[in-house]
C-alpha cells in the first residue's frame, strides 16, 4: 500500500541520470572559483563538479556554493579530488597549474606546467570524453596546445581563454591616462604569448 508521500508526490517524468549541461572547473583558486561563481551566477550548467589536489580548501569551497546554492538556478554542486566527479561533463574549465613565482616570466612556467597537464588532461578525456575543454591556465596559448596535443580531442573543443586579459591590461593605463571612451574610441588586441608589462603609469 501507498503511503500518503508516495500518493502526493507522484514522479512526472523520470530522473535523468546523465546531466545535460554539466560544468567542471579544475583547480580552485581565485581564478578557478570566479569562474565557478560566474558558470552558476548565469545558471550556465544543471551540475557543477569541482576538482583540486587540495582536499581541505576544495571541500570548504564546495560547501560555500552548495550553501549559496539555495538562491541559483543549480543545485548539484560536487567535488574531489578524484576526476570520476567530472564525469559526462560538456564544458570543463582548466584554472590548475603551479604559482607563479616572484619575478618569474609566464614562460617560465611552461615546464612545470606542462607536468601538471600530464596528470590532468588524460583523466579529464577519461571521463568525459565528448568535453570542450577550455584552458585559462598560463601560459594560456602554449598550455591550449600542449591541452590539444595530450588530449588527442579535435581542435575546435580545446580553447583557450587567449589574449584577453593581457589586453584589458594594456589597455588600462591607456584609457586612463587619455580619459577616452574604451569600447567607442581604441581598439587594441595583444597577440600571442604575454611580454611583460607594457606601462609603468
Amino acid at each position: 500500500m501507498a503511503t500518503l508521500k508516495e500518493k502526493l508526490m507522484t514522479p512526472v517524468a523520470a530522473a535523468s541520470a546523465v546531466p545535460s549541461s554539466k560544468i567542471t572547473v579544475v583547480g580552485v583558486g581565485q581564478v578557478g572559483m570566479a569562474c565557478a561563481v560566474s558558470i552558476l551566477g548565469k545558471g550556465l550548467c544543471d551540475e557543477l563538479a569541482l576538482v583540486d589536489v587540495l582536499e581541505d580548501k576544495l571541500k570548504g569551497e564546495m560547501m560555500d556554493l552548495q550553501h549559496g546554492s539555495l538562491f541559483l538556478q543549480t543545485h548539484k554542486i560536487v567535488a574531489d579530488k578524484d576526476y570520476a566527479v567530472t564525469a559526462n561533463s560538456k564544458i570543463v574549465v582548466v584554472t590548475a597549474g603551479v604559482r607563479q613565482q616572484e619575478g618569474e616570466s609566464r614562460l617560465n612556467l611552461v615546464q612545470r606546467n606542462v607536468g601538471v597537464f600530464k596528470g590532468i588532461i588524460p583523466q579529464i578525456v577519461k571521463y568525459s570524453p565528448n568535453c570542450t575543454i577550455l584552458v585559462v591556465s598560463n601560459p594560456v596559448d602554449i598550455l591550449t596546445y600542449v591541452t590539444w596535443k595530450l588530449s588527442g580531442l579535435p581542435k575546435h573543443r580545446v580553447i583557450g581563454s587567449g589574449c584577453n586579459l593581457d589586453t584589458f591590461a594594456y589597455c588600462y593605463p591607456v584609457i586612463q591616462g587619455n580619459r577616452v571612451q574604451f569600447l567607442e574610441n581604441i581598439f587594441i588586441l595583444i597577440c600571442g604569448t604575454a611580454i611583460t608589462y607594457f606601462c609603468n603609469s
